[in-house]
């Protein structure tokens, strides 16, 4: 009777310790689409010896830049503005006679940026092209950045962890099938980061933070699920 109890106790003991059989799997989704919400970033530069005489003429061009953006199609409301910064200028030069070089005042530059956030993209493209336009009206616009954005980034970050949950789940069944086995559950998943990159871009890489890409108008996401099933 002793034999016995401790065979079963041992037989127990065995299976608890015994490690569950799983299977580890990586699921990939990946689709590509277009930005539907562009950001134009731009500016000019006045300089004069006379800061109330710049203010004054960085708000003219101020007056020609809006009609000229409004006259192309731009809403108002999506023309915004910032505060316009300022600094002295000022360059060194030498003095033969003193044999040493000066500071020289040279005036104010005032800075006028501006951003324009629209959903028309084609338009703001066309646009920001044709913007050179203004050198007409003495005004050398700045282009800083032309960034392209999508709105419903959200929802599709949800489709996609379903197909990429999906994708992993079939591979497990294959694998599992093939050596005989069935998966009996999910026992971990882990989510990998989005890689949002231009479609067949040679000098993008991903990164473990994740990469955001927002040079492209057209774009490439990318997302991966790791699970681990237990197998029978």
């Amino acid at each position: 009777t002793i034999i016995i109890a401790c065979n079963i106790a041992w037989h127990y003991y065995y299976k608890t310790k015994t490690p569950a059989k799983t299977i580890s799997v990586v699921g990939l989704a990946e689709t590509d689409f277009t930005s539907d919400l562009i950001v134009w970033d731009l500016s000019y530069d006045v300089l004069n010896m006379n800061m109330k005489n710049a203010y004054q003429e960085i708000k003219s061009y101020n007056n020609i830049v809006k009609d000229y953006l409004k006259e192309k199609g731009i809403p108002e409301n999506e023309i915004v503005f910032s505060a316009v910064s300022s600094y002295d200028k000022t360059d060194y030069e030498w003095n033969e006679s003193a044999k040493r070089s000066f500071e020289v005042f040279k005036g104010y530059v005032l800075t006028q940026r501006i951003r324009i956030e629209s959903k028309d993209v084609e338009k703001i493209e066309k646009i920001s092209r044709e913007v050179s336009e203004l050198l007409d009206e003495g005004i050398q616009i700045e282009q800083n950045s032309v960034s392209y954005y999508y709105t419903q980034l959200a929802d599709l970050k949800i489709e996609m962890l379903a197909n990429a949950t999906q994708d992993a789940h079939n591979r497990a069944e294959t694998i599992a099938k093939n050596a005989g086995a069935s998966i009996a559950g999910l026992k971990v998943a882990n989510m990998g980061v989005f890689q949002i990159t231009a479609p067949n871009s040679s000098d993008e890489d991903y990164s473990w933070g994740g990469t955001f890409n927002t040079s492209s108008k057209e774009k490439r996401a990318s997302i991966n699920m790791r699970l681990t099933y237990f197998v029978k």
